[in-house]
């Protein structure tokens, strides 16, 4: 199963495969519109060198054919061979782009992707569409880099000019038309040394594309890119398995296991059952006032009507009215002896609410969801729906039910270093087990973040409780004018929830370049966001007493689609 990127993700190429020889597809496409799809080889200071590592429709391979242009195929608008241990040492980056050839904006695209195909199975996508782009005219996809090992990462970065532009920007010269010396597209040309010939009988390398149209007594390759659409005949139907038996969906019920309500006790005839729980007693309207009784007094119960076919019970026993207690004199009903009519006597009652009517609105909050907020300051997340364990702040656990662990979670020597050194240390704990845990923390408002393979950076004092399948580690943030010269705050990625924790109710703002926080207010911000420290200190300031207390302010740039969030308090 291929691995979904969201722009700014890394990840290490072995991580995604264990092979070198990859295949790398680009569909692009909107309405009218021309792409010159690229592949820029730059070197330790990301510039184009060497001009021979311009891979593009009039230069479709490297010099050792380490990086290859095979042209549209697949479904892919474009497509490229990539071998990366042929790759020459001065060559440290691939950048895949794609630049407009003619009139149109990069915002006119349809849904696209990147994608890469190891081994006749794709093992990474980057998609993207043309609402994340404005007025640019091209657009960085994504980067092979290497950083000890080679690496991917999603891009998905606009840029303002053309194909000029961009081999300028790498450092590369714009040859004059008349200078250069068109050659055949690559679709035009024969097919590459690596691909099958027309019609033969052997399979085809795994990194490569399939054919077209593969001849029907061939059986379906093992190898290149999965196709749009199946081109072996259907299968045979096979007989329908066993139905299996369905796991109970446990989060679908309120924590509580037993029923709210006690179980009816059979009674004397004309007893009436309790009412549910929340629900009026008989006698009793929906706003908690007891009915009268024709002639009594507010709050006695009126009389029940007997079951059809049953005689009506006597008024009282004992020689008074029921409901009412004996005249002074007469003996009472003797202790444990039933009340005459199956029912007891009637309690006055007040003028207010019943108890359940008041709480029935406190009442948990099942959502069906491996984490469910129960209010805006208490979330509550559910071990038992796949047995994943939850790492949470020490002390933030407020209740739980059912059988749950909690044990001490160390980061490690090195951990502990880090965090004392840049101010994110997390004292966290690990929950495992069955059941549910409730979270909460000095009544601050709780937000959960679901991550899907994408990354955000978050403040290690605005943790509340992740998923443990979340990768976190400490990044810096550079600058200049500030303490220490740096600041740092902790990212997340990978598939899982995030329970980010603020004091008061936030506000989410998109990026642009005109972007700037506090950084004691800020609380997260996408991880594809640039960061930059913007400081207002200046000697001429401190030649005189008083600063206005604003000196260090976070400045966000990046494209559409990236965000800030900020709480209304100063940490």
């Amino acid at each position: 199963m291929a691995r979904e990127f969201q722009r700014g993700h890394k990840a290490k190429i072995g991580d995604l495969t264990a092979g070198t020889d990859l295949y790398v597809g680009v569909q692009i496409a909107g309405p009218g519109l021309t792409f010159d799809i690229s592949c820029f080889g730059l070197d330790a200071d990301e510039r184009l060198s060497d001009d021979r590592y311009f891979i593009f429709f009039n230069q479709p391979k490297s010099p050792e054919e380490s990086i290859q242009l095979l042209g549209a195929q697949a479904g892919d608008s474009e497509s490229f061979r990539v071998t990366l241990d042929k790759i020459p040492s001065h060559i440290q980056k691939l950048s895949f782009t794609a630049a407009l050839d003619g009139a149109g904006q990069v915002s006119q695209i349809g849904p696209g992707y990147l994608r890469i195909v190891a081994g006749g199975e794709e093992v990474a996508r980057y998609s993207f569409t043309g609402s994340e782009f404005s007025t640019e005219r091209a657009v960085m996809l994504g980067d092979f880099y290497l950083k000890d090992v080679w690496r991917f990462a999603a891009v998905g970065q606009g840029f303002d000019g053309g194909l000029d532009a961009l081999l300028k920007n790498f450092g590369g010269e714009v040859a004059e038309e008349a200078e250069a010396a068109p050659e055949q597209p690559a679709a035009a040309q024969g097919a590459p040394g690596f691909a099958p010939p027309p019609g033969a009988a052997a399979p085809a390398p795994s990194f490569g594309a399939p054919a077209a149209a593969p001849v029907p007594s061939q059986p379906a390759p093992d190898f290149g890119p999965p196709q749009g659409a199946p081109q072996a005949p259907p299968a045979a139907p096979q007989p329908a398995p066993a139905p299996q038996p369905t796991a109970p969906q446990v989060h679908n019920a309120p924590t509580i296991a037993a029923p709210m309500a006690p179980p009816a006790v059979p009674g004397p005839p004309g007893q009436q059952p309790p009412a549910p729980y929340g629900q009026p007693a008989p006698g009793q309207d929906p706003y908690g006032q007891s009915q009268t009784a024709p002639g009594g007094f507010p709050g006695q119960q009126a009389p029940q009507a007997p079951p059809y076919g049953q005689p009506a019970p006597p008024p009282g026993g004992y020689g008074a009215p029921q409901g009412q207690p004996a005249p002074y004199g007469q003996p009472g009903p003797p202790p444990g002896a039933p009340y005459p009519g199956g029912q007891a006597p009637a309690v006055p009652q007040g003028g207010g609410p019943g108890l359940g009517v008041v709480l029935d609105k406190y009442k948990e909050a099942p959502t069906g969801q491996r984490w469910a907020p129960q209010n805006s300051r208490l979330i509550r997340v559910d071990l038992g729906v796949d047995g994943q364990p939850v790492l949470a702040r020490q002390g933030s656990m407020v209740l739980y039910q059912g059988k749950v662990d909690f044990g001490y979670k160390g980061a490690g020597f090195r951990g502990r270093i880090v965090g004392n050194a840049t101010g994110q240390e997390m004292q966290l704990m690990r929950c495992t087990g069955q059941g549910q845990v409730f979270f909460a923390e000095n009544s601050a408002h709780v937000h959960p973040i679901e991550l899907q393979g994408d990354a955000i950076c978050v403040s290690a004092e605005s943790v509340l409780a992740f998923d443990e399948s979340l990768q976190h580690e400490v990044r810096r943030i550079e600058g200049h004018g500030i303490p220490g010269g740096a600041l740092f705050t902790m990212q997340f990625q990978g598939t899982g929830t995030l329970v980010v924790k603020t004091q008061g109710t936030p506000v989410v703002l998109p990026v642009t370049p005109t972007t700037f926080a506090d950084a004691n207010a800020i609380v997260a911000w996408s991880a594809a966001s640039q960061v930059i420290i913007s400081s207002q200190v200046s000697l001429r300031r401190h030649a005189f007493p008083g600063h206005s207390g604003e000196t260090v302010n976070l400045q966000f740039r990046g494209a559409p689609g990236n965000f800030i969030v900020v709480q209304p308090y100063e940490v």
